[in-house]
């Protein structure tokens, strides 16, 4: 009959569940125009490899954004066309000039930013093309967006932040914690054909596909996950 793997087992156990009420909240951009608010506070949050920030607008709403380099607590921070060219300020593409640094950019008008939210990163405004600009991202690939999409002015703040060393187990234990990861993690091909579907045989090796559909059900579903190619790259990826 077999028994449920161990990532079935953890489902239903509350030792790696998220603690979300340590979270202060969304970070991304509010769906607002012409509006000015102002920092009041910078918050730690567990999720994230950056520290976000506090706004309060003029009406008393508040909303949570990843903090920028250079952004202090009394800072204005303006959303919309008008805004300058500040760190922390929020604009559309088409207004920004090329070879900025901008952060949290929405790859679809209102989705609230998506690209260049972790601690340090950046992506850069490389050229406009009419109704559309391309934009370097900080993996070095090229990408197109529309020019209505917007983006924080300057460069995330927290870099370096993963260039300090772990030092001891425990330290790699709360860091996965804090996102409801287990830690330590076995590799699949290294336990029992009962355990994992990739277990057993005589090397540690996938012995047939590793890459199941997106539909697939729990104890099957692991390896890649509908991937969207396998195997090693041939040659150097056209841009």
């Amino acid at each position: 009959m077999g028994k449920r793997i161990r990532a079935q087992r953890r489902g239903s156990s509350p030792k790696n569940r998220v603690s979300s009420h340590r979270f202060p909240g969304a970070s991304r951009i509010p769906r607002i125009e012409g509006e000015i608010g102002t920092v009041i506070e910078i918050v730690h949050s567990p999720v994230h490899t950056a520290p976000l920030v506090k706004i309060r607008f003029e009406n008393g709403d508040e909303t949570f954004l990843v903090a920028t380099e250079g952004v202090s607590i009394g800072q204005e921070i303006s959303f919309g066309r008008q805004a300058s060219l500040k760190p922390g300020n929020v604009t559309e593409l088409a207004r920004i000039p090329e070879g900025t640094p901008i952060n949290n950019v929405e790859l679809r008008p209102g989705d609230g930013g998506r690209i260049a939210r972790s601690g340090g990163n950046s992506a850069t405004l490389e050229t406009r093309m009419g109704d559309r600009v391309r934009i370097r991202m900080p993996s070095g690939r090229l990408k197109d967006l529309p020019g209505h999409c917007r983006a924080v002015i300057g460069v995330l703040s927290g870099h370096g932040r993963s260039e300090k060393p772990l030092m001891k187990a425990g330290t790699a234990h709360y860091r996965a914690k804090a996102r409801g990861k287990p830690y330590p993690k076995v590799s699949g091909v290294a336990m029992n054909p009962v355990d994992h579907p990739h277990g057993g045989g005589n090397h540690q090796a996938v012995h047939g596909p590793n890459s199941v559909s997106r539909g697939a059900p729990p104890g099957q579903k692991v390896g890649n996950i509908a991937p969207s190619r396998t195997g090693r790259g041939r040659g150097k990826r056209k841009e």
